[in-house]
């Protein structure tokens, strides 16, 4: 049962004619208007909440929270609201666990509104918007250092079954920062259609988080109505917009498994007996996701920003199924988790050929991270490439037949694996850190060999030139040579 979303002011009252599952189907009365919010009053006493889906001149669909196909439909009767569907927001949401409608997780008392917001929120004037251009430290090298995120960007992460991106996406949440002291940062983090033993985690995890004072966390687990899935992101990024523009506040939301969320809209579709698009999707399913996705971004005159990073399972772990395809389309790139590394036991398992960002290059650089980091991520990538094909041609011709220059290469790429992109965690590394650490994996290669680097990010940054970081380098090396030497 709903309560949190509902004001009082009815406006009709009608009977219902049928039901199939969550739909509820009812008589046309004038003055019905899309995305209307309703009320359901059953035989017990109980009300349900509903919204408008569809209206047509003789029928009216309602979509209905918690469903209505075990009622007797004669007994039904709908109060309809004259407003969309909203929620309360307040600043004294932090630290709370909510489910997905903003209802109380944690056991704490019911959220004293500062405001009523639309979940639909309102679109970004697109002359207002301005470019995402500032950094978001999540604490995870591969991510800081190869694919960074920006203040309003959107930054998927596509994943796979069994892959941890929930325990990548927790980790996000208990480290992300923005630089500068004077900066308001926050993470909204909602959980999609989950199993109870993953909401568990995810709620363990955020009490021991020491930031869980800067969180707002939204959990929707797999048991819960279906329509309420389609709720929760939309509710996750109504309250990130009230802490971006209402208090400047630089917000990361986070919305894991998106996967879950399209199957629930294709659900839906279904039951609507909808004509099915590609895989039986339903053919809006790229607006749809665009209406959230869309959300994030900067806006001028105003401090705050709004940054989203959404976890979607890729079915079959084929990026071009409809979900992740789709996603790309709409984004600035994409995260993805390689199977095969995850294997080798590389946490986070991230396939660095195969991932993006689009925006990068934008929020980097410096007086934003360092001046030395377009160079060094250009240079990882390019050394990690030629190290990647090497060992395809090693396991041709056999690693005796390469030069002492590939070999180096080969030493390389096990070595950027397991030193630079495997990481604790636990373990935040803060940027400077990620390039320091990006500078003693290449500090194996020949120095010419360092082409993409100019000379004096060379002479400034190298562990050759940093006496303190010797005893590192002299490490790196000696596991390159026992990777060479096993190759």
């Amino acid at each position: 049962m709903v309560k949190t979303v509902l004001r009082l002011g009815v406006k009709e009252v009608r009977r219902a004619l049928s039901a199939r599952g969550s739909l509820l189907l009812i008589k046309s009365v004038e003055g019905i208007k899309f995305g209307e919010v309703v009320e359901v009053l059953l035989p017990s006493g109980e009300y349900r909440v509903g919204q408008v889906i569809d209206v047509g001149k003789d029928v009216c669909v309602l979509q209905v929270f918690g469903g209505v196909s075990e009622v007797n439909v004669d007994s039904i009767k709908v109060r309809f609201k004259g407003e969309t569907l909203k929620m309360p927001v307040s600043i004294d949401m932090f630290g709370r666990v909510f489910d997905g409608l903003g209802n109380p997780l944690d056991g704490g008392p019911r959220i004293i509104p500062e405001e009523w917001m639309d979940v639909n929120g309102a679109p970004l004037n697109p002359a207002m918007r301005e470019p995402p251009s500032e950094f978001i430290e999540t604490g995870i090298s591969a991510i800081d250092a190869l694919f960074s995120i920006v203040r309003g960007q959107k930054l998927p992460i596509f994943s796979g079954a069994g892959l941890p991106h929930n325990r990548i996406a927790a980790q996000i949440v208990r480290q992300a920062a923005v630089r500068g002291r004077e900066e308001r940062f926050a993470v909204v983090f909602a959980a999609i259609g989950v199993t109870h033993e993953e909401a568990y985690f995810f709620i363990e995890s955020l009490k021991r988080a020491k930031s869980v004072e800067n969180v707002i966390s939204f959990i929707n687990t797999a048991s819960s109505p279906v329509i309420e899935r389609i709720a929760v992101p939309r509710v996750a990024l109504t309250t990130a917009e009230f802490l971006a523009w209402k208090h400047d506040m630089h917000v990361l939301t986070i919305m894991s498994d998106m996967t879950n969320y399209a199957e629930a809209l294709r659900e839906l579709s279904a039951a609507r007996e909808e004509v099915p698009g590609r895989r039986g999707y339903p053919g809006y399913m790229y607006t749809d996701l665009a209406t959230i996705y869309e959300r994030a971004g900067r806006v001028s005159g105003r401090k705050g920003s709004m940054t989203q990073m959404p976890i979607l399972t890729m079915p079959d772990d084929d990026i071009t199924h409809p979900i992740p395809d789709l996603t790309g389309y709409i984004t600035e790139g994409q995260i993805v988790l390689s199977r095969d590394m995850f294997r080798k036991g590389v946490y986070p398992p991230i396939d660095v050929l195969l991932s993006l960002s689009r925006l990068m290059k934008d929020g980097i650089g410096p007086g934003k991270t360092r001046e030395d980091h377009y160079q060094v991520f250009m240079q990882l990538i390019a050394s990690y490439t030629e190290g990647q094909y090497l060992r395809e041609l090693s396991a041709i011709v056999g690693a005796e037949s390469l030069s002492e220059r590939d070999r180096k290469y080969l030493g390389f790429a096990d070595l950027f694996e397991r030193r630079f992109i495997n990481q604790g965690e636990f373990e935040r590394r803060d940027i400077d850190t990620t390039l320091n650490l990006a500078w003693d994996v290449l500090s194996i290669l020949h120095e010419e060999e360092l082409k993409l680097i100019s000379l004096e990010n060379i002479k400034k940054y190298h562990p050759k030139y940093r006496v303190s970081s010797a005893p590192v380098v002299e490490s790196c090396v000696t596991t390159n040579t026992q990777v060479s030497q096993t190759d």
